[in-house]
């Protein structure tokens, strides 16, 4: 229910901040407006209320929907929850917003409820703007700190992240992958786009999501990638595909055109390219 309302929350913002902007989301409100869902829509109602305090059921539904456009020259995409399973264990999961334009990533914003780096407080958010870096700050307030991916000498996070649910990619090639870029410390399994805040604040060097031997025809969503990119990219990393192409965020929801997806401090990113079209084997 919490992707729901977040998703209610925050396309109400953007259309009345852009109401001429498409937003591409996640969530669709078709089974909340069935008779037998009544309760569920309640629910979600009283919780967006907590925050939008004269929100109607109808005025939810509504909202959420918003988030059903199309990829358009300019839209927003958006991920309410991403990391379902983190979010219900009480673990990692992130709220991703990205702006669009022309297939160019312009913003992006990483909310990690339960992330923390370094013992620090729990709780941070990430946002970057195109030509402008990126930067990290508390979720509870705070002075925004630039931040930058690590470099390969920082042998303490010399490390990488991978998602926690193996089904997400290809886990013994991703090991196999990490090792030919000199990296031998165990992956950091996390779920949702947290893994590129890692990446972003030199928590890690790299991330990789390769196709899992399951569902090797499966395309990446491109709300679950866009803020995360450009927070990486922004922080001084580099973003591509399993074949060194950039994501393609111009033409649809799926990456039609991209499989896997490479996340680096940038230094180590072509050895990884380069052993992957070699064929290492896991």
């Amino acid at each position: 229910m919490a992707d729901f309302g977040a998703q209610a929350i925050i396309c109400r913002a953007l259309v009345e901040a852009f109401p001429s902007d498409s937003v591409v989301g996640e969530e669709d409100a078709a089974d909340l407006r069935q008779p037998d869902m009544a309760q569920a829509l309640a629910i979600v109602t009283d919780q967006v209320s907590r925050v939008l305090a004269s929100a109607t059921a109808e005025q939810v539904v509504t909202w959420i929907d918003h988030g059903n456009g199309s990829v358009a020259p300019r839209y927003w995409t958006l991920d309410p929850i991403d990391g379902t399973k983190g979010f219900l264990r009480g673990d990692q999961y992130a709220i991703a917003l990205a702006l669009v334009e022309d297939g160019d990533l312009k913003v992006g914003v990483l909310g990690c409820p339960f992330l923390s780096f370094d013992g620090g407080e729990r709780g941070l958010m990430f946002v970057a703007v195109r030509g402008e870096g990126a930067v990290m700050m508390p979720l509870a307030g705070g002075t925004p700190q630039p931040i930058q991916v690590t470099d390969s000498a920082d042998t303490e996070h010399f490390r990488f992240v991978e998602s926690v649910e193996s089904g997400h990619g290809d886990q013994s090639q991703q090991a196999a992958m990490a090792q030919t870029a000199g990296i031998t410390a165990p992956s950091m399994r996390m779920d949702s786009q947290a893994k590129y805040a890692a990446v972003a604040a030199g928590q890690a060097a790299l991330y990789l999501r390769l196709p899992s031997p399951k569902t090797p025809d499966y395309r990446e969503k491109i709300w679950d990638h866009a803020a995360g990119t450009l927070v990486v990219e922004e922080a001084g990393g580099r973003v591509t595909d399993m074949y060194g192409h950039p994501l393609d965020f111009a033409k649809a929801a799926r990456f039609e055109n991209n499989r896997g997806v490479i996340v680096s401090n940038g230094t180590i990113h072509d050895i990884v390219l380069a052993a992957l079209q070699e064929g290492v084997p896991a």
